[in-house]
């Protein structure tokens, strides 16, 4: 019925225009239909009264729903606060169980349009966001009338036009949560001058001061927002999930004998044993039930990346060809096992390339993990290292915020606001190429694993500082900003 009324209005409206324009009178007829239907449409669109749909919200991500952290731990935290919460994204990866269990929680699913291969590609591209305007409309046309829309930005071509036209239709206010610049991310691939990604970029800025309430990750983005894009914004750093936290031993060991059947790297060095239950790093005494690590099991190294164009993988892979030479070389270092989570365009380039290095102390896995298995392997892992590299070098990578929950010690690459996360020799250590980080390396598993170790020291640091998590942080940042919001409403 919204549809239609929409499709009436557009029609007389557009050919009263055209017809007025071209001298007929028989456009002075289409008026009244044209002031008869607006009202309906309006009326219609609006649904019901501000009292009745207070609690009433909409999450929008044109992007997987379960890759989107982030969006999820909004919607988990809004309906925690009595919100119906409509959560709208690609049904591709299956989000966190919390969110699955939420009734408060509606996922909504969009089709992912694939990509078109006839054509130039521009054409391909313009026809891509023609579905994704029409498919978007009709999501938000079709579910309840929320009181505000909390959309992700990027991806915000077409979403941010899409989502304030039809938040002006039915009366809610538009909320974007600023993660990155998505015309940073084309250039990547594009370049910076190229005219698309200057598009992109005057549209984001046009299309971004019409959002009645702005969220963004960093300072430094708050800073640039407000003085190269005049859009007021407030800082909400992403923070750790209730389930990034240590893993004991016990779980650990489960974990590990889940993988050890799929990944080799995880499986036992040792002979078959009747009465341990072994995996690479831990075993299980199955008389007693007493788990404990292994003589001599290797260091877990663990990164998790989205595969993109904004994390060289080819400097962590320097650093493991150069760390295995010390091995080689006789100084006294723990061998590894590597694991590198996520799923993305890049994979199978640097797998091609890991699968040639054939290291003998340096083991590679590269799986996708269950949304549940992934805070465990982080609470499981000796060392992180995060290669993200910001394309506007504003916003921080969530996967060290993750890994600082787990009390898991970071080494990081740098950009400009890295020091907003990572303070380098205090819960961390920052590198700006492979020559550093295998020094790094060296120093930290050198004592490996002794408690007095430098990577123990910073485990410690990160146990004794308190990390406020995700609840508490959007209680003291998001909620009086909601309220704000509805009450001017």
């Amino acid at each position: 019925m919204a549809l239609l009324l929409i499709l009436l209005v557009a029609t007389c409206g557009l050919g009263w225009v055209l017809c007025l324009y071209a001298g007929w009178f028989w456009p002075w007829l289409c008026l009244p239909l044209f002031l008869l239907a607006a009202p309906l449409l309006f009326s219609l669109l609006r649904g019901e009264s501000d009292a009745r749909r207070q609690r009433r919200a909409c999450v929008v991500v044109l992007g997987d729903v379960g890759r989107s952290p982030r969006m999820q731990y909004h919607a988990l935290s809004l309906a925690a606060h009595g919100y119906s919460v409509s959560f709208v994204g690609y049904a591709g990866t299956k989000p966190h169980t919390d969110v699955l269990k939420n009734h408060r929680i509606t996922i909504v699913p969009i089709a992912e349009l694939m990509s078109i291969k006839v054509g130039p590609r521009i054409l391909q591209y313009i026809m891509k966001v023609i579905f994704q305007v029409a498919q978007l409309s009709y999501v938000l046309l079709k579910i309840d009338v929320p009181s505000f829309v909390l959309l992700q930005n990027p991806p915000g071509l077409p979403s941010v036009a899409v989502t304030w036209f039809i938040c002006l239709l039915r009366g809610s206010k538009l909320i974007i949560d600023w993660h990155n610049y998505g015309y940073t991310i084309m250039s990547l691939t594009l370049g910076k001058c190229h005219p698309v990604v200057q598009i992109a970029k005057w549209y984001e800025k046009l299309c971004g001061r019409l959002s009645d309430c702005n969220l963004c990750v960093t300072d430094a983005m708050k800073e640039d927002l407000q003085s190269n894009w005049n859009i007021k914004a407030t800082t909400l750093y992403d923070k750790p999930f209730s389930v990034f936290k240590e893993t004991p031993l016990e779980v650990q060991h489960k974990l590990f004998m889940k993988l050890a059947n799929e990944y080799s790297p995880f499986k036992a060095r040792e002979p078959e044993d009747p009465v341990f239950e072994r995996t690479a790093f831990t075993e299980l005494d199955t008389s007693s039930g007493d788990v404990a690590y292994t003589s001599s099991h290797p260091a877990l190294l663990l990164s998790s990346t989205s595969w993109t164009e904004d994390e060289d993988f080819s400097i962590l892979l320097k650093a493991l060809i150069e760390y295995e030479k010390l091995v080689v070389s006789g100084q006294k270092l723990p061998s590894l096992v590597c694991v590198i989570t996520g799923k993305g365009p890049l994979k199978d380039y640097y797998g091609k390339q890991i699968e040639q290095l054939q290291l003998k102390h340096v083991q590679f896995c590269t799986p996708w993990l269950e949304a549940e298995d992934y805070p465990v392997l982080l609470g499981s892992a000796d060392l992180g290292v995060c290669l993200h590299r910001s394309s506007s070098g504003l916003d921080l990578p969530m996967k060290v915020v993750d890994m600082f929950g787990c009390c898991l010690p970071v080494c990081a690459i740098y950009f400009n606001c890295i020091h907003e996360l990572v303070r380098h020799e205090e819960n961390g250590l920052i590198f700006r190429d492979a020559c550093e980080l295998t020094n790094q390396l060296k120093m930290l598993f050198s004592e490996f694993p002794n408690a007095d170790s430098k990577l123990q020291q910073f485990r410690n640091y990160l146990r004794q500082t308190y990390q406020v998590r995700w609840h508490k942080n959007w209680d003291q940042t998001v909620l009086p900003l909601l309220n704000q919001l509805l009450h001017r409403s």
